[in-house]
């Protein structure tokens, strides 16, 4: 006999509510918590299961054809900031994947949302097919923007760089296919073959055919003040009176992530953006990394830039990654597209993400960004004036020193020891894994310490035993 069904719900929506699904839910819920009361601090690797990581870790070596910057192979567990590796050791998590967990390891909320995903049809969701989900999703992130700018659309795709492929497309057509890019020395775009040769990172493209014509203008240096202002603005000028009509954009990362969480204030973006603006070049902002983590959801918000924006890029802590455009420059029909958008999962935790962002009090100058931020400072500003033979002056671009050793916004944070020395802080970075803190590092120059803690979850008093564990690793390091 068929189905009964009421007339205003679908069978799959039945399916999903029916009391047998809901109880196995959380009788899976309950029994995670259960497990994670056990999993509250650092601990060692236990016995033989050193044994089964590094078979794991040998079996990735060799299918890849090189080892990984850290023998990390997960347990697929955790509490929070804390992750428990498949040796058993557990370990402070403040890399987070380069910033893709900011809700950590293992929270019920996501837990439960993506067993809710995974009772849906699709695996993954594309142009051709898709749920209610991704378009909830997309809505989500346009609607966000749309209330700071004049961004009206939102294209969704599967990863930050593919979010940055369809950006600058759009640019191109928008401007009669202009073949060159202005960008900022030491930005990163990700790793394609084109976003690789507009970063600023040489070897990110050792061996890359170079196609793409791009011009570097410096970024800010808060040394040199108004100065640094007047310095860009000439250089930008130099490539309009040189290239005109030749820019299809100027892409910029509001805080510069893998270049060293530089940041910027508002002055220096306004005369760039207007002179770029007058000249007839697009504006584009790189969120990938920046998303979320600031005073505000998009951080062109907390910098008030939404005037200046056309497309803006957004990714890691989403799930899903998508390119958002004004209504101007919503290209023709078939330049973007893609078979994989993101799986089912991705869109429903991204979309839960966007939501608990929304409300949780994260955002303004007393949001939990910033507390969390605070803390940060506060901990490594007492453990540079505790260890100052740790913290030599830094070099800066222009020849001079630097003694802003503790630097970043909310979700970003960045510690500068050994005077910026690239072979210590890789050293370091290792002994802070062994001791039971992943971080990594950024920079091109000198080099820093990288933080992407789990903003979401993470607690400003767990710094606490955060520091602790790294004043043992810098002693080692040195």
């Amino acid at each position: 006999m068929p189905t009964m069904l009421n007339a205003n719900q679908t069978l799959g929506a039945a399916f999903r509510a029916s009391p047998a699904v809901e109880a196995a839910i959380h009788s899976i819920l309950a029994e995670l918590q259960v497990r994670q009361s056990k999993l509250t601090a650092v601990r060692s690797a236990s016995g033989d299961l050193r044994e089964t990581l590094q078979s794991w870790l040998a079996r990735a070596a060799d299918v890849r054809g090189r080892g990984g910057l850290y023998p990390y192979v997960g347990s697929g567990f955790g509490n929070g900031a804390l992750v428990e590796l498949a040796d058993g050791s557990v370990k402070w998590d403040l890399i987070n994947g380069i910033g893709v967990h900011m809700f950590g390891h293992s929270d019920p909320m996501l837990v439960e949302t993506m067993l809710r995903a995974s009772l849906t049809d699709l695996v993954m969701q594309g142009n051709l097919q898709y749920n209610e989900e991704s378009i909830e999703f997309a809505e989500f992130l346009r609607d966000e923007a749309a209330a700071h700018s004049r961004l009206a659309h939102c294209f969704v795709t599967n990863s930050g760089c593919m979010a940055n492929e369809a950006a600058l497309k759009v640019c191109q057509q928008k401007t009669s296919g202009a073949p060159r890019i202005i960008a900022f020395a030491d930005c990163f775009m990700g790793r394609s073959t084109t976003m690789s040769q507009i970063g600023d990172t040489a070897a990110y493209r050792q061996g890359v055919a170079l196609n793409v014509q791009v011009d570097y203008l410096p970024f800010y240096d808060e040394d040199l003040g108004e100065r640094s202002i007047d310095r860009a603005v000439w250089q930008l000028e130099q490539y309009i009176h040189r290239y005109p009509s030749q820019h299809c954009a100027l892409v910029a990362e509001l805080i510069q992530g893998e270049g060293g969480f530089n940041t910027a204030p508002r002055e220096f973006f306004v005369a760039l953006f207007e002179r770029a603006k007058a000249a007839g070049i697009p504006i584009w902002d790189d969120e990938i990394q920046t998303f979320g983590r600031t005073q505000s959801m998009f951080c062109f918000e907390q910098l008030d830039l939404g005037s200046y924006i056309d497309v803006v890029t957004v990714g890691k802590i989403t799930q899903a990654c998508a390119c958002l455009y004004t209504a101007e420059f919503n290209p023709k029909a078939g330049l973007l597209s893609g078979t994989f958008s993101a799986s089912s999962s991705a869109f429903a935790t991204g979309l839960a993400i966007l939501r608990r962002l929304k409300s949780g009090g994260f955002y303004g100058a007393t949001g939990l960004n910033a507390q969390l931020f605070e803390a940060f400072r506060q901990h490594a500003d007492s453990f540079v004036k505790s260890h100052p033979q740790w913290f030599p002056a830094l070099p800066t671009a222009m020849g001079g020193e630097s003694r802003r050793f503790v630097a970043g916004t909310g979700g970003m944070m960045r510690l500068s020891p050994f005077g910026g020395s690239k072979e210590k802080i890789g050293r370091l970075l290792n002994h802070l894994f062994e001791d039971g803190v992943i971080a990594f590092s950024c920079g091109h120059g000198p080099y820093h310490l990288r933080f992407l803690p789990p903003i979401g979850v993470m607690q400003p008093a767990q710094f606490k035993s955060v520091f602790e564990i790294m004043e043992r690793s810098f002693a080692r390091t040195v």
